[in-house]
């Protein structure tokens, strides 16, 4: 199953609409014996440029968006099931974030990650740690420098870079190898690691 950001003349921002229908997506499909994994992906050229900044330029918004933002967050890193990221271009900020509360990270050669928020607001932290360790995330975090596809791959933060057009059949190779393992097997292994990733807050500041 492949859910994917379908914003591309936005970047695939991250709106309030985009993660509660993600939020609503991963919800239903938790309990789909059918499902083993779940593939998360941007249309277009980019991943996801990160929230959707205009909306926190209207104060009406603000319940809202920070409620979205919290059930996004817990819903994506407490999803039962492995969540691969197919990584097709820049990740950035909230867009990053995703791609580290997945489970297994395949990007292609034009992937990107950075946290230029640094510079206006707080980063979410956690999973980042989670999947690098304290020095890379610190560094990443708090300098907010872009790290290209061939760096994130040699700092393990993805598991393999290959050509954009090749991305679809390295993602699927990735699911394949996943799918293999009986699903209740992967939900014992999925809890196993949400319970070992201190990071799952129920709210998106405090991660």
């Amino acid at each position: 199953m492949t859910l994917t950001l379908n914003r591309a003349d936005k970047k695939n921002a991250l709106s309030i609409a985009v993660r509660d229908a993600m939020s609503d997506a991963l919800d239903d499909l938790a309990g789909d014996e059918a499902i083993k994994t779940v593939v998360v992906t941007g249309a277009g050229d980019v991943f996801s440029a990160g929230f959707d900044l205009r909306e926190f330029q209207q104060p009406e918004l603000t319940d809202q968006l920070w409620a979205s933002s919290d059930r996004f967050h817990a819903t994506v890193l407490r999803f039962p099931l492995p969540v691969v990221a197919a990584v097709n271009g820049p990740a950035i900020a909230g867009g990053f974030d995703l791609a580290v509360m997945s489970d297994v990270r395949v990007a292609a050669e034009t992937a990107r990650f950075s946290h230029p928020e640094i510079e206006f607001g707080d980063v979410v932290y956690g999973p980042l740690h989670d999947i690098v360790g304290g020095g890379v995330a610190r560094d990443l975090c708090f300098t907010g420098r872009v790290v290209d596809a061939q760096e994130a791959k040699a700092l393990g933060l993805v598991s393999s870079v290959v050509p954009v057009d090749e991305l679809t059949d390295e993602v699927t190779r990735f699911t394949d190898m996943i799918g293999r393992a009986p699903r209740e097997v992967l939900l014992r292994t999925k809890a196993k690691a949400i319970r070992r990733a201190a990071v799952v807050r129920d709210k998106t500041l405090d991660l």
